[in-house]
């Protein structure tokens, strides 16, 4: 297991176009018995999933969590970025089932199931001693393979609701089972995998492998959105399953000192990763994010040669007038940092693999000082990146308002310099071009256990137990003592999603969170109004897969 990093680079380059296309098909010309000569070959077919599931963490599963939500959002910047009305639709809860994001979502959540599936049944078909290996390993093997089924079958109950259980890639036009049908066959792959799968050597660095903690931790995950999912609360069972991964029954992770520590350029050796995606540059690199978030000249910003589509940003804390909104509990995702907050600082490379801040936001200069220019609305002029949204280059006389306090801030209005930039994963300069994709993508941290165990204290009415869970992974985020930690007095629901937010803000999970929460569809937030409709708690079943499949029936609501 230690070597699927370099293995999973070796086989990519045959295998990643087929996955990101979702457009290969299955053929059945050799048997096991045949194909696999080598050790070699059943770890190469082990990984083969994986590459998928790297990919699937990304690009529309990702969009879906986070620009339906109150932390992102893809503006129509003049000319650029309307995209049909897309994202606005998903902004204001107005998607329909011929979404391209929600038919790639429905067909890359089942292909991972049965590119998961294909390979467990031909493994179990080896006899592993031919291959110098042991039932021990063969063991582990299935039960990473049942765990990664449970993976993306977790998601498609987030996602969707029931989907279609399958057991074999020979069953056809299957309709779908219930959520509690789905939620027993996800419990039951991890149970299983959690006998089997053995927990991370002390000290193993981590590179993708499933391990015990990992499967621990989706069952956690699992059951701490089980009301959500089946509207059975099972926050006991998620409590003592957190409570036992923090204390190291399922392997040996820490908190990291450093915030950055979960992110940086080697955090492969971060011991608060339970479950990571590698990344390697010129390889399987985890870089879709890059062109959407950052503007076309940030290139110059970090001494990069990578170009960018400017369209992402954080949803704005402030309005045209520079206020900060006030008027609702949850977006305003910038100024939910403490000032004093070391994440809060502009990103800056420092060199070496050293870095600071995580946020593009005020004037946009070179690392050796020069300005940068805009080249849209702001052409030939300094850029400077806001946090707010307005088309406040048509504000003067003889232009279309004529004072700030006429400005309208919505989806519609944006433009280049609008919004603040998330920089989680680091850049580095070209100088260190050879760190560039180095961090791989975290997928489940150690602090999120900690939250998780925080919430569910929360809920029990243990408040002050509750703060501490929080205040241990806050800590680390100032040089000295955190100037607002969460207390028994100020803990509630939205000091909680806050908590969530400022320290998973970009990870592609605030959707689950809102929904959690009970407030997706029924609280404001920036230019989102309550829909009020409990149906778009799930999307709908896209009329793409529903046309392939008439045994499927759409979601209630759509």
């Amino acid at each position: 297991m230690k070597k699927l990093k370099i293995i999973i680079i070796i086989i990519t380059a045959s295998l990643l176009n087929g996955c990101v296309k979702l457009d290969q098909e299955f053929y059945s010309s050799v048997t096991p018995e045949t194909f696999f000569k080598s050790e070699k070959d059943i770890y190469a077919a082990l990984y083969r999933p994986f590459t998928h599931a790297n990919w699937y963490m990304g690009e529309a599963r990702w969009r879906l969590q986070e620009y339906t939500a109150d932390n992102f959002a893809i503006t129509t910047k003049g000319r650029h970025w309307y995209n049909g009305g897309e994202n606005e639709r998903f902004h204001y809860h107005t998607w329909t089932p011929d979404d391209g994001w929600i038919w790639d979502t429905w067909r890359g959540t089942l292909m991972g199931v049965a590119l998961a599936l294909d390979t467990k049944n031909d493994l179990s078909k080896l006899e592993y001693t031919d291959f110098s290996l042991t039932q021990e390993d063969k063991d582990a093997h299935l039960g990473q393979l049942d765990a990664l089924m449970a993976y993306f079958y977790m998601r498609g109950l987030d996602f969707f609701g029931g989907m279609p259980i399958f057991d074999s890639l020979e069953e056809e036009s299957l309709p779908r089972n219930t959520e509690e049908e789905l939620f027993s066959y996800i419990e039951s792959l991890l149970k299983n995998a959690l006998e089997n799968i053995p927990p991370k050597e002390d000290g193993q660095v981590e590179e993708g492998a499933i391990t015990q903690g990992a499967v621990a931790a989706m069952l956690a995950q699992l059951y701490f959105n089980a009301e959500t999912y089946i509207g059975k609360p099972m926050y006991k069972e998620a409590k003592e399953l957190a409570q036992a991964i923090i204390e190291n029954e399922y392997g040996n992770y820490a908190l990291d000192d450093e915030w950055y520590g979960p992110h940086s350029f080697d955090n492969d050796k971060s011991a608060e990763i339970i479950w990571s995606m590698p990344s390697e540059f010129k390889y399987l690199e985890n870089d879709w994010f890059y062109a959407d978030f950052y503007h076309y000249n940030t290139k110059q910003y970090f001494d990069q040669d990578m170009g960018g589509n400017n369209g992402a940003h954080l949803t704005p804390s402030r309005k045209p007038d520079s206020t900060i909104y006030n008027e609702f509990k949850l977006g305003a995702p910038y100024e939910k940092f403490d000032d004093e907050d070391l994440r809060k600082k502009p990103f800056k490379y420092l060199g070496s693999g050293r870095y600071e801040g995580m946020f593009i936001v005020g004037e946009h200069k070179t690392p050796a000082g020069a300005t940068i220019l805009g080249g849209e609305e702001y052409d030939n002029k300094p850029l400077i990146f806001v946090d707010q949204v307005a088309r406040f280059s048509e504000v003067g006389p003889n232009k279309k308002y004529s004072s700030i306090s006429d400005l309208p801030s919505k989806m519609s209005e944006g433009e280049e310099n609008t919004g603040v930039r998330l920089v989680k994963v680091p850049i580095p300069t070209l100088a260190d071009n050879s760190l560039r994709w180095g961090a791989d993508m975290p997928v489940i941290r150690l602090s999120e256990i900690y939250y998780i165990l925080g919430e569910c204290l929360f809920r029990e009415g243990n408040e002050s137990e509750a703060a501490e869970k929080f205040n241990a992974v806050r800590k680390r985020n100032f040089e000295g003592n955190d100037p607002n930690p969460v207390t028994a007095s100020n803990i509630d629901k939205y000091r909680i999603l806050d908590e969530w937010s400022t320290e998973f803000l970009g990870e592609g999970r605030r959707r689950t969170d809102l929904v959690r929460w009970n407030v997706f569809t029924t609280e404001k937030w920036w230019d989102h109004a309550p829909s009020e409709s409990s149906h778009l708690r799930v999307f709908p079943v896209p009329n793409e897969a529903i046309a392939g499949n008439n045994n499927l029936e759409q979601n209630p609501g759509y």
